[in-house]
């Protein structure tokens, strides 16, 4: 989605920015992993496809990713590619809907799991599809046995509406209402800024 293709929302651990070519290489390594293979319900992917694959979340308009970095580090002056801890993303899943949303969340570095890095994540891109792609309702799909994304999207209001056994999965909705969308950006500090500009400042720091 062309959309975020300058746009990197900071939270208070966690920056959010678009995924670009240079992440490819680290994503692909990440990607050799069965654990995140299972968890993504994802098939590995040679190097190659996995440069398309990039190249089909900037250009395709159902799609919407961000790339996870520790802004900690980052603002260290830590190389991009080594900051980063995951993805997050959106897909418009229903032409004839395009409030309806489908949301992901993968924390592939596990150092990074457990310490709140998920939920401000997801937190700053349901603010971001609300305020800028006008998603008014949200679905997740998950593993049955993944019980920490489970909770996790509990935690952000997100509740169960099916089970599918054939798949051992679940489907989660959030119905941003009123009450809902003020709750969000309430609770969700965020700072948007452009990429490009963030990027030349970081540089020019370590310079």
């Amino acid at each position: 989605m062309r959309v975020n293709e300058d746009t990197a929302l900071r939270g208070q651990r966690v920056l959010l920015v678009p995924y670009e070519p240079h992440h490819v290489p680290r994503y692909h390594e990440w990607m050799k992993s069965e654990e995140l293979q299972k968890l993504t319900a994802s098939e590995p992917l040679t190097l190659t496809q996995e440069y398309d694959m990039q190249r089909s979340w900037r250009e395709d308009s159902d799609k919407c990713t961000f790339i996870i970095l520790d802004s900690i580090q980052w603002d260290k002056g830590c190389p991009e590619e080594q900051c980063m801890v995951g993805d997050v993303n959106l897909f418009l899943v229903d032409p004839e809907n395009p409030a309806l949303a489908e949301i992901e969340i993968m924390i592939a570095e596990p150092m990074f799991r457990g310490k709140g890095f998920g939920e401000e994540s997801v937190r700053l891109m349901l603010f971001y599809g609300a305020t800028t792609l006008g998603i008014t309702t949200y679905q997740a799909k998950i593993g049955q046995e993944n019980i920490a994304s489970v909770r996790l999207f509990n935690k952000l209001h997100f509740e169960e509406v099916s089970l599918s056994t054939v798949f051992q999965e679940l489907t989660l909705h959030w119905k941003m209402t009123m009450a809902e969308r003020k709750w969000l950006l309430d609770t969700t500090p965020v700072t948007e800024q452009s990429y490009r500009q963030m990027k030349r400042s970081n540089t020019d720091s370590v310079d």
